[in-house]
């Protein structure tokens, strides 16, 4: 390592999607997941908040996209309780959501499942013990 590494990273808290799917993609972040426009800059644009994060949602327009193209395992929204996450699979479930998991502790004493956005992009639900709870400001 060369020089002096500069303060810690804040977190990870931005991410941004091309999007086929625009118009469902959107209902679900924002009717079914609760996240707020927090701005859209134009009708392919759209910049999304929990409070604690960002999620850019661009429209894709360029043709199909090739499988090899998506690099993305999947987006995990950090749950405050384990019941919570329960409470989530069965309203996405009821709601018609693609659910790919139950909800299942692992070995870390994280509670997770699994679903799929309306275009496609692996969404994690899951109550993580060392940041679950936490809030920045």
């Amino acid at each position: 390592m060369h020089g002096y590494r500069p303060a810690p990273l804040a977190g990870l808290r931005h991410v941004a999607l091309f999007i086929e799917r625009f118009e469902e993609t959107l209902h679900f972040y924002t009717e079914l997941l609760g996240m707020a426009i927090e701005w859209q800059p134009d009708a392919d644009n759209v910049f999304l908040s929990s409070g604690n994060d960002n999620l850019a949602l661009h429209r894709f327009l360029g043709g199909e996209r090739a499988p090899s193209q998506q690099r993305l395992d999947h987006i995990g929204f950090v749950i405050d309780t384990p019941q919570q996450v329960d409470a989530w699979h069965q309203f996405l479930l009821s709601n018609g959501v693609a659910i790919k998991t139950k909800p299942k502790t692992h070995r870390d004493g994280a509670h997770s499942f699994y679903c799929l956005d309306p275009d496609g992009n692996a969404i994690q639900m899951i109550y993580h013990p060392p940041i679950s709870g936490l809030r920045f400001s």
